[in-house]
Protein backbone atom coordinates (compact mmCIF):
# COMPACT_ATOMS: atom_id res chain seq x y z
CA UNK A 1 0.00 0.00 0.00
CA UNK A 2 2.87 2.24 0.85
CA UNK A 3 4.16 1.73 -2.53
CA UNK A 4 0.84 1.63 -4.66
CA UNK A 5 0.00 5.17 -3.00
CA UNK A 6 3.67 6.79 -2.39
CA UNK A 7 5.87 5.35 -4.97
CA UNK A 8 5.94 8.86 -6.93
CA UNK A 9 7.06 10.30 -3.63
CA UNK A 10 9.26 7.55 -2.56
CA UNK A 11 11.47 6.97 -6.09
CA UNK A 12 13.27 10.20 -6.28
CA UNK A 13 14.40 9.37 -2.00
CA UNK A 14 15.63 5.77 -3.57
CA UNK A 15 17.15 7.71 -6.12
CA UNK A 16 19.02 9.96 -4.06
CA UNK A 17 20.72 7.65 -2.07
CA UNK A 18 21.31 4.96 -5.31
CA UNK A 19 23.79 7.64 -7.14
CA UNK A 20 27.00 6.89 -5.52
CA UNK A 21 26.63 2.97 -5.30
CA UNK A 22 25.44 3.72 -9.63
CA UNK A 23 28.33 5.61 -10.05
CA UNK A 24 30.60 2.64 -8.87
CA UNK A 25 29.34 0.76 -12.10
CA UNK A 26 27.64 -2.30 -10.12
CA UNK A 27 24.99 -3.20 -12.48
CA UNK A 28 20.96 -3.52 -10.77
CA UNK A 29 20.83 -7.42 -10.77
CA UNK A 30 24.11 -7.92 -8.64
CA UNK A 31 22.60 -5.01 -6.34
CA UNK A 32 19.76 -7.04 -6.44
CA UNK A 33 21.46 -10.34 -5.47
CA UNK A 34 24.20 -8.68 -3.12
CA UNK A 35 20.65 -7.70 -1.27
CA UNK A 36 19.84 -11.83 -0.94
CA UNK A 37 23.32 -12.31 0.25
CA UNK A 38 22.92 -9.58 3.04
CA UNK A 39 19.66 -11.23 4.34
CA UNK A 40 20.90 -14.94 4.00
CA UNK A 41 24.05 -13.45 6.05
CA UNK A 42 21.80 -12.18 8.32
CA UNK A 43 20.16 -15.01 9.13
CA UNK A 44 22.57 -17.35 8.98
CA UNK A 45 24.45 -15.07 12.01
CA UNK A 46 21.77 -15.11 13.90
CA UNK A 47 22.04 -18.94 14.31
CA UNK A 48 25.15 -17.91 16.62
CA UNK A 49 24.15 -14.88 18.18
CA UNK A 50 20.29 -15.40 19.15
CA UNK A 51 19.33 -11.78 19.21
CA UNK A 52 16.14 -11.06 17.44
CA UNK A 53 17.44 -7.22 17.76
CA UNK A 54 20.77 -7.72 16.17
CA UNK A 55 18.49 -9.56 13.21
CA UNK A 56 16.11 -6.99 12.92
CA UNK A 57 18.63 -4.30 12.60
CA UNK A 58 20.49 -6.38 10.63
CA UNK A 59 17.65 -7.02 7.91
CA UNK A 60 16.60 -3.21 8.03
CA UNK A 61 19.95 -2.61 6.29
CA UNK A 62 19.83 -5.71 3.97
CA UNK A 63 16.43 -4.52 2.72
CA UNK A 64 17.26 -1.01 2.55
CA UNK A 65 20.22 -1.88 0.09
CA UNK A 66 18.35 -4.36 -1.66
CA UNK A 67 15.11 -1.37 -2.18
CA UNK A 68 17.92 0.36 -4.47
CA UNK A 69 18.15 -1.99 -7.21
CA UNK A 70 15.06 -0.54 -9.24
CA UNK A 71 16.94 3.21 -8.48
CA UNK A 72 19.82 2.10 -10.15
CA UNK A 73 18.27 0.38 -12.99
CA UNK A 74 16.24 3.47 -13.20
CA UNK A 75 19.48 5.84 -12.70
CA UNK A 76 21.72 3.79 -14.99
CA UNK A 77 18.91 2.89 -17.98
CA UNK A 78 19.50 -0.51 -17.39
CA UNK A 79 15.91 -1.71 -16.36
CA UNK A 80 15.12 -5.17 -18.42
CA UNK A 81 12.69 -7.64 -18.18
CA UNK A 82 14.86 -10.33 -16.84
CA UNK A 83 15.63 -7.51 -14.00
CA UNK A 84 12.67 -7.28 -12.99
CA UNK A 85 12.09 -10.89 -12.96
CA UNK A 86 15.20 -11.71 -10.86
CA UNK A 87 13.72 -9.05 -8.22
CA UNK A 88 10.74 -10.61 -7.56
CA UNK A 89 12.36 -14.16 -7.30
CA UNK A 90 14.76 -12.89 -4.61
CA UNK A 91 11.94 -11.07 -2.88
CA UNK A 92 10.20 -14.85 -2.38
CA UNK A 93 13.41 -16.18 -0.90
CA UNK A 94 14.21 -13.42 1.45
CA UNK A 95 10.87 -13.83 2.58
CA UNK A 96 11.27 -17.35 3.16
CA UNK A 97 15.06 -17.18 4.92
CA UNK A 98 13.29 -14.50 7.18
CA UNK A 99 9.98 -16.62 8.36
CA UNK A 100 12.48 -19.55 8.91
CA UNK A 101 14.74 -17.65 10.79
CA UNK A 102 11.38 -16.36 13.07
CA UNK A 103 10.03 -19.66 13.04
CA UNK A 104 13.25 -20.79 14.47
CA UNK A 105 12.96 -18.07 16.94
CA UNK A 106 9.07 -18.26 18.04
CA UNK A 107 8.60 -22.39 17.13
CA UNK A 108 5.18 -21.03 16.31
CA UNK A 109 5.43 -22.57 12.77
CA UNK A 110 1.70 -23.05 11.89
CA UNK A 111 1.62 -18.88 11.95
CA UNK A 112 4.67 -18.89 9.93
CA UNK A 113 3.12 -21.21 7.29
CA UNK A 114 -0.18 -19.45 7.43
CA UNK A 115 2.08 -15.72 7.17
CA UNK A 116 4.37 -16.97 4.44
CA UNK A 117 1.61 -18.26 2.08
CA UNK A 118 -0.48 -15.03 2.37
CA UNK A 119 2.20 -12.99 1.48
CA UNK A 120 2.65 -15.50 -1.58
CA UNK A 121 -0.55 -15.34 -2.30
CA UNK A 122 -0.71 -11.96 -2.54
CA UNK A 123 1.99 -12.02 -5.04
CA UNK A 124 0.60 -14.46 -7.13
CA UNK A 125 -3.08 -12.79 -7.12
CA UNK A 126 -1.48 -9.95 -9.28
CA UNK A 127 1.05 -12.29 -11.18
CA UNK A 128 -1.38 -14.90 -11.72
CA UNK A 129 -3.93 -11.32 -12.99
CA UNK A 130 -1.20 -10.34 -15.63
CA UNK A 131 -1.51 -13.73 -17.38
CA UNK A 132 -5.29 -13.30 -18.30
CA UNK A 133 -5.08 -9.28 -19.07
CA UNK A 134 -2.59 -6.37 -18.89
CA UNK A 135 -2.07 -4.83 -15.38
CA UNK A 136 -0.44 -1.69 -13.97
CA UNK A 137 2.15 -3.34 -11.92
CA UNK A 138 2.31 -0.02 -9.63
CA UNK A 139 -1.29 0.28 -9.09
CA UNK A 140 -2.49 -2.30 -6.54
CA UNK A 141 -2.60 -0.12 -2.99
CA UNK A 142 -4.05 -3.38 -0.88
CA UNK A 143 -3.26 -3.17 3.17
CA UNK A 144 -0.18 -4.99 3.70
CA UNK A 145 2.48 -5.57 0.74
CA UNK A 146 5.85 -6.63 0.77
CA UNK A 147 6.69 -3.03 2.00
CA UNK A 148 4.90 -3.11 4.86
CA UNK A 149 5.33 -6.62 6.18
CA UNK A 150 9.37 -6.46 6.16
CA UNK A 151 8.64 -3.07 8.12
CA UNK A 152 6.24 -5.06 10.39
CA UNK A 153 8.07 -8.08 10.74
CA UNK A 154 11.73 -6.23 11.72
CA UNK A 155 10.07 -3.73 14.05
CA UNK A 156 8.36 -7.01 15.52
CA UNK A 157 11.76 -8.79 16.25
CA UNK A 158 13.33 -5.18 17.56
CA UNK A 159 10.48 -4.31 20.06
CA UNK A 160 10.46 -8.30 21.12
CA UNK A 161 13.96 -8.22 21.63
CA UNK A 162 14.08 -4.92 23.91
CA UNK A 163 11.04 -3.72 24.92
CA UNK A 164 8.90 -6.85 25.74
CA UNK A 165 11.99 -9.19 26.61
CA UNK A 166 12.10 -6.41 29.20
CA UNK A 167 8.78 -6.80 30.03
CA UNK A 168 9.88 -10.81 30.16
CA UNK A 169 6.90 -11.28 26.84
CA UNK A 170 9.76 -11.65 24.17
CA UNK A 171 8.63 -14.96 23.31
CA UNK A 172 4.74 -14.35 23.86
CA UNK A 173 4.96 -10.85 21.56
CA UNK A 174 6.87 -12.98 18.63
CA UNK A 175 4.70 -15.45 18.56
CA UNK A 176 1.21 -12.70 18.92
CA UNK A 177 3.15 -10.77 16.38
CA UNK A 178 3.64 -13.46 13.42
CA UNK A 179 0.20 -14.65 14.41
CA UNK A 180 -0.83 -10.81 13.26
CA UNK A 181 1.03 -11.09 10.44
CA UNK A 182 -0.55 -14.03 9.29
CA UNK A 183 -3.93 -12.81 9.64
CA UNK A 184 -2.97 -9.61 7.71
CA UNK A 185 -1.06 -10.84 4.85
CA UNK A 186 -4.17 -13.63 4.34
CA UNK A 187 -6.40 -10.63 4.61
CA UNK A 188 -4.61 -8.94 2.19
CA UNK A 189 -4.27 -12.20 -0.22
CA UNK A 190 -8.19 -11.94 -0.58
CA UNK A 191 -8.56 -8.47 -0.96
CA UNK A 192 -6.11 -8.71 -3.76
CA UNK A 193 -8.02 -11.66 -5.07
CA UNK A 194 -11.15 -9.61 -5.11
CA UNK A 195 -9.50 -7.17 -7.16
CA UNK A 196 -8.49 -9.09 -9.57
CA UNK A 197 -12.15 -10.36 -9.80
CA UNK A 198 -13.40 -7.19 -10.41
CA UNK A 199 -10.86 -6.05 -13.19
CA UNK A 200 -11.15 -9.54 -14.86
CA UNK A 201 -15.19 -9.61 -14.75
CA UNK A 202 -15.15 -6.16 -16.48
CA UNK A 203 -13.00 -7.32 -19.43
CA UNK A 204 -15.55 -10.43 -19.53
CA UNK A 205 -18.41 -8.37 -19.73
CA UNK A 206 -16.93 -6.13 -22.98
CA UNK A 207 -14.51 -8.37 -24.73
CA UNK A 208 -16.05 -12.21 -23.61
CA UNK A 209 -13.39 -15.35 -24.54
CA UNK A 210 -15.12 -17.31 -27.48
CA UNK A 211 -16.18 -20.44 -26.64
CA UNK A 212 -13.80 -23.12 -26.93
CA UNK A 213 -13.87 -25.61 -29.02
CA UNK A 214 -14.04 -29.51 -27.97
CA UNK A 215 -11.03 -31.50 -28.69
CA UNK A 216 -11.60 -34.17 -31.26
CA UNK A 217 -10.74 -37.45 -28.59
CA UNK A 218 -13.66 -35.63 -26.44
CA UNK A 219 -16.02 -35.00 -29.35
CA UNK A 220 -15.66 -39.00 -30.41
CA UNK A 221 -16.20 -40.11 -27.06
CA UNK A 222 -19.53 -37.90 -26.72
Amino acid sequence: MIDGLFKTHIDPLWERLARPLAATGVTPNQVTLIGLVLVALNVAAFALHRSTVILGVGLVVAFAFDALDGAVARLTGLSSRRGGYLDAIVDRYQELAMMLALGWASEAWVAVIFGLSGAYLTSYAKARTAIEIPVDNDRWPDLFERQERIIFLCALMILSGSLFRSMGLEQRALVGGLWIYAALTQFTALQRARRAWTMLRRVDETDPLPPRRPRPEAADRA
